[in-house]
């Protein structure tokens, strides 16, 4: 990793053990350079938070990571793929390997919602049974918290959150290994995204998920990143925990943390925790059950 990121001193990470490692990655548009020298490594079954102010270049980061963007120079390593050189079976390969749940959740208006989760298993397994492909799409919907009904509407008959939801079904239509999510929650009411929130954390832990999440909701790093990167100066500025992150003297980084909205949340994560131990002492020491992937009064909206 860079010299330039600040990450507390801990073991080098293992490259077996690292899905995504980037290495010196340059992105620029004509003469705005947007990336520079920057190099992250995510670790195998985490979820990484990717924060940074406007402009700085989270999607870009996350598009060249799974070859939508090729960088001007660098290596992008997913998978033991060289992404920025892959051959065309490493490239089908890897692709059939991670997930993506784009902002909006970029869903075909014209096909339903089953049918846009069959897209990647058509894609993929060409040869695979109507039945059989239908019968995995409604699985999906049903993983994702939606109804059985949600698989026969339209994009344009379902809510935010049930869209947003709809497209984490396509995402993990191929059972990824990685899922990579564009602001998740933006446009959710704080119950939907606190919902959704949970739903990832389940997914990750049932599925054994490696997760890379771009977001601006505190609530969202506090409730389930395990590290958080921090995006600045055209580079990856500093890894670690929240507590790590807040031990650094960036400006950025203090005033996006210690602001009134980090204060906040992190007050409501401190009240949450203490609420679940509550809850757990008075379940005689077990952890209470979550139903955060039951459809809830957003999803039911159909």
């Amino acid at each position: 990793m860079s010299d330039d990121v600040q990450e507390v001193a801990r073991p080098p990470v293992d490259s077996s053990e690292a899905p995504i490692v980037v290495r010196g990655l340059r992105n620029a548009f004509g003469e705005h350079l947007i990336h520079d020298d920057l190099s992250l490594e995510v670790r195998k079954g985490e979820i990484i938070g990717v924060v940074g102010g406007s402009g700085t270049g989270k999607s870009v980061l996350m598009r060249s990571i799974i070859g939508l963007q090729q960088p001007e120079a660098g290596e992008v390593h997913v998978l033991g793929h060289d992404m920025t050189r892959p051959s065309e079976a490493d490239e089908i390969d890897v692709r059939s390997r991670w997930g993506v749940l784009f902002q909006g959740g970029a869903l075909f208006s014209t096909l339903t919602v089953g049918e846009n989760v069959e897209v990647p298993l058509k894609q993929f397994y060409p040869d695979m049974t109507d039945t059989l492909r239908q019968e995995i799409a409604r699985f999906k919907v049903r993983l994702s918290g939606l109804a059985d009904e949600a698989a026969f509407k339209y994009p344009s008959e379902l809510s935010g959150g049930m869209r947003k939801r709809a497209g984490l079904a396509r995402a993990l239509a191929l059972d990824p290994e990685l899922l990579f999510l564009d602001e998740p929650t933006a446009g959710l009411d704080p119950i939907g995204a606190a919902a959704f929130d949970q739903l990832t954390r389940e997914l990750k832990e049932t599925l054994g998920l490696t997760v890379f999440l771009i977001t601006h909701d505190l609530d969202t790093l506090y409730a389930i990143c395990d590290r958080v990167a921090v995006l600045a100066d055209k580079k990856v500025i500093a890894v670690g925990t929240i507590p790590e992150l807040l031990a650094l003297d960036h400006p950025w980084i203090q005033e996006y943390f210690n602001g009134p909205r980090g204060r906040s949340a992190q007050a409501a994560e401190q009240k949450g925790a203490a609420e679940q131990s509550e809850a757990a002492k008075s379940n005689g020491g077990r952890k209470p059950l979550a139903n955060a992937s039951a459809p809830g009064p957003d999803d039911r909206e159909i």
